[in-house]
């Protein structure tokens, strides 16, 4: 069941720095999907709930760095939302606890809820694109979910690196077509297949915000 806050509480406040949505019409109506996006600024961390939420009536579970657990405030949040804690410490447990949070997602997507994955890992600078990590390619080929690409343009502005305070500016989002690769399912993967899915989705990203992918 979707919490009232993120249906009807945030999509209005969120939304007064939006300036234009395009591509509604690709939010999958039925059935899980997983919102693969660019990463700039803290805003777009609640933005997908106050579109998709209110849309598909389930919860978007959001995969973020395990650190903001460490904060009460931040804590609260995130279980509330029934995040995903990615661990990006190098130290022998963290491969173990990855594990159980890919394990996480996938059962999220078995009972047809949402993911959203940054899939660049740490927040860019708007103007460039950073190298992708494959984990989004290996959660679509596992679950068998559609990947839904979405480009934020200026969200950096509406909420800049170090700022505890959105500005008085307003960002755009864009929804891609969803993505499948059925050529890959109920088969054996490796680091190649994983990262040629991976640049098939982060150039489709690079089209929704007029950049280019080239790595």
């Amino acid at each position: 069941m979707v919490h009232p806050i993120g249906k009807f509480i945030v999509p209005p406040i969120y939304q007064l720095w939006l300036r234009k949505i395009e591509g509604l019409e690709n939010i999958p109506k039925d059935g899980p999907f997983i919102i693969a996006m660019n990463h700039t600024s803290y805003y777009e961390t609640v933005l997908m709930h106050s579109i998709v939420v209110p849309r598909i009536n389930k919860k978007v579970h959001p995969l973020s760095n395990s650190y903001y657990w460490k904060y009460p405030i931040t804590r609260y949040f995130l279980n509330l939302a029934e995040a995903i804690p990615v661990y990006v410490e190098k130290d022998s447990k963290s491969k173990m606890k990855n594990n159980e949070s890919f394990d996480k997602a996938l059962y999220y997507l078995k009972k047809k809820d949402t993911i959203l994955i940054f899939p660049e890992g740490k927040r860019g600078d708007g103007l460039k694109l950073k190298k992708a990590y494959n984990g989004v390619a290996k959660l679509a080929i596992k679950s068998m979910a559609p990947v839904l690409p979405v480009g934020v343009i200026d969200s950096n502005k509406v909420l800049p690196k170090g700022k505890m305070l959105p500005r008085f500016k307003r960002a755009e989002v864009r929804f891609g077509k969803p993505m499948k690769f059925e050529r890959f399912y109920n088969k054996s993967t490796n680091n190649r297949i994983l990262t040629q899915v991976t640049k098939s989705i982060m150039k489709e990203i690079a089209k929704l915000i007029g950049q280019k992918y080239n790595y």
